[in-house]
């Protein structure tokens, strides 16, 4: 199945230009505008943002197959079948007393859960990599995988810290991505950093007007 997609989207992996020595294809760059204008529909809560998000993901899935970052083509494929459901709580989710869902903020111990959660997903991920696959960043790969999972939730619910959650995924994803020579996704997630940091002051702006 993989294999077939992956060969029916060849024509998009085909160079637009060179950055930084490595090739950069069409099928990057239409993930990049795409996920960006993601970005900037979350910042204003519109649910426009999801559907994009649906699109930019199964192109980015196919870009992370073909270069072994299994962690993330998986992500991205639970990335689309959350968008659907991120979709329709911004559309009619409801918040306490039955209210439409409002952006609000996580409990002490809800942001704790949420850690907590993380570090433990994170080697119960990175060693299945390792076993199951023939990932070469295993742990680079896994940490920023558990960490949008966690990040997608929350910003489905309209919390605040989906935002703080961003910010450290995409940091360590510029790493990872910049160890694949994936230079136009590096620039995407070094600009998704900034935008996440945008993000928290915007929606902590609403939430004290």
């Amino acid at each position: 199945m993989l294999e077939s997609l992956l060969q029916a989207a060849r024509p998009l992996f085909t160079a637009a230009f060179t950055l930084w020595g490595s090739p950069v294809t069409w099928l990057e760059i239409v993930g990049f505008v795409l996920s960006v204008t993601m970005v900037l529909c979350n910042w204003r809560v519109n649910p426009l943002g999801w559907p994009l998000a649906m699109l930019s993901s199964f192109l980015y899935a196919l870009l992370f197959a073909d270069s072994k970052l299994y962690g993330e083509a998986g992500l991205q494929l639970f990335f689309i079948a959350m968008a659907g459901w991120g979709w329709s709580q911004w559309l009619r989710g409801t918040g306490d007393g039955g209210r439409a869902l409002q952006v609000g903020t996580l409990s002490a111990r809800q942001r704790w859960l949420c850690l907590l959660g993380v570090l433990a997903a994170w080697p119960v991920l990175a060693l299945a990599l390792l076993r199951f696959t023939d990932s070469d960043a295993a742990w680079l790969d896994a940490l920023p995988t558990v960490g949008s999972v966690a990040g997608t939730l929350l910003l489905a619910r309209k919390r605040v810290e989906n935002w703080a959650v961003w910010t450290i995924v995409n940091l360590v994803s510029v790493a990872l991505f910049a160890s694949k020579g994936l230079w136009l996704t590096v620039v995407l997630y070094a600009l998704f950093t900034v935008m996440a940091l945008w993000g928290w002051r915007t929606w902590r702006g609403m939430l004290r007007g």
